[in-house]
């Protein structure tokens, strides 16, 4: 059947050793004056925001800096990262930082030109039309937001994570700097790093998209399998199996972090336009209820669901496994990932998070209930099924 399909990205992507040192011309280009920066005190600390601070005091900007960014963030930090940036009106918004504070910077930057909260937005296509201008600067190499459409919090009082998707929340430019991911701690590496690993299997793994399960009249930001999407997914996942033990071994090795850097934004770059699963749906139940890291979590799940993927992606599963280096059978991709992640320090069960097995039915029946993602999964699943992979990961 013949399919029509789109592909979107950031309106600008500079990638490579110092393009950090190019913010400040990005921002006037753009027309800013005033600059609203989302990081946090980490990376202030470590100095990784100075060459970021230069480049906009070269430029002549004046600038308001949040420095409260944190892992996972909830909903909340969100609304106080916005209200200070209504506060300082500024022409453009900087996100600098691993997903976390991109994805706030992202909100800041709905609030800026829209009322109400950062739960106004949450879901696909709920932001009304263009943002202020964003520009992502990535210090981690894993979630790709610097290039997507999406945004991730922790809903505390739901206990779940959420998601907002529009394509008005593309960065205006993605400058992608691997000299400023040498500081990134080794769990923090890893931890990204599977993130782009799981984006990259998520979108070359998905639905088709002439079979995209969306009813008539409703609108998505994934649209399933498409060819330009297959292409970005498998550098990524090659990306992945060359670099990311290096990264995690030696953050100073500049050729792994360039090359996973690379990955987590070739990565963002499939799965904003194909789509991501149901192992992100999962992820969202669980990292709900126990503090593990969106990356971890998506780690973890990543071959349990690969196995009850299998049944009808056997070829993708074979060029999943050559593109890690093993024997292209089906079942050595999912051997591929297992062993990746233990030589990376991803946990491995569910019980190793404090999650109880009394607790997964629940967590089944929350991830069911993310429709916008379970349904680019290959292969449609029940309520039982979700909790029989969870089984399996417990």
């Amino acid at each position: 059947m013949r399919t029509t399909w789109t592909f979107a990205s950031a309106t600008k992507l500079i990638f490579g050793p110092g393009a950090a040192s190019q913010v400040g011309d990005c921002l006037r280009d753009l027309g800013a004056s005033r600059v609203f920066v989302v990081t946090d005190q980490n990376l202030i600390e470590a100095g990784v925001w100075e060459p970021v601070r230069v480049s906009m005091a070269q430029s002549g900007l004046s600038w308001s800096l949040f420095a409260e960014g944190q892992p996972e963030p909830s909903l909340h930090l969100a609304d106080r990262c916005a209200a200070e940036a209504r506060m300082y009106a500024p022409d453009a918004v900087v996100g600098l930082g691993g997903g976390s504070n991109m994805d706030v910077a992202k909100m800041a930057a709905v609030l800026l030109r829209y009322s109400g909260s950062a739960r106004d937005y949450l879901g696909d296509g709920r932001v009304p039309g263009t943002i202020a201008p964003l520009v992502c600067v990535p210090t981690t190499a894993g979630t790709g937001s610097e290039v997507s459409h999406a945004a991730a919090f922790t809903d505390t009082e739901q206990q779940v994570k959420t998601g907002m998707l529009s394509e008005f929340l593309r960065p205006r430019v993605a400058l992608v700097d691997p000299l400023l991911m040498r500081s990134c701690p080794a769990k923090v590496t890893a931890d990204s790093g599977i993130d782009a690993l799981t984006h990259a299997i998520e979108a070359y793994t998905a639905v088709d998209n002439a079979a995209f399960p969306l009813p008539p009249g409703e609108r998505s930001a994934y649209q399933g399998k498409n060819p330009l999407g297959d292409l970005f997914a498998e550098r990524a996942i090659q990306c992945c199996g060359r670099y990311l033990r290096r990264a995690v071994a030696n953050g100073h090795d500049l050729e792994a972090r360039e090359g996973m850097a690379l990955a987590a934004t070739l990565g963002g770059l499939a799965f904003s336009n194909v789509g991501v699963a149901l192992v992100h749906a999962l992820e969202y139940a669980v990292g709900g209820v126990v503090p593990v890291s969106h990356g971890a979590g998506n780690g973890l799940l990543l071959p349990f669901v690969m196995r009850f993927n299998l049944p009808g992606r056997e070829a993708e599963f074979c060029r999943i496994a050559e593109w890690l280096g093993e024997t292209p059978t089906p079942d050595a991709a999912i051997d591929a990932v297992i062993k990746l992640k233990r030589d990376i320090g991803i946990p491995e069960r569910l019980r190793n998070l404090g999650i109880q097995q009394s607790q997964l039915r629940s967590l089944a029946e929350r991830a069911y209930a993310i429709r916008r993602i379970t349904r680019v999964n290959p292969r449609p699943a029940s309520i039982d099924e979700l909790h029989g992979i969870l089984l399996d990961a417990w």
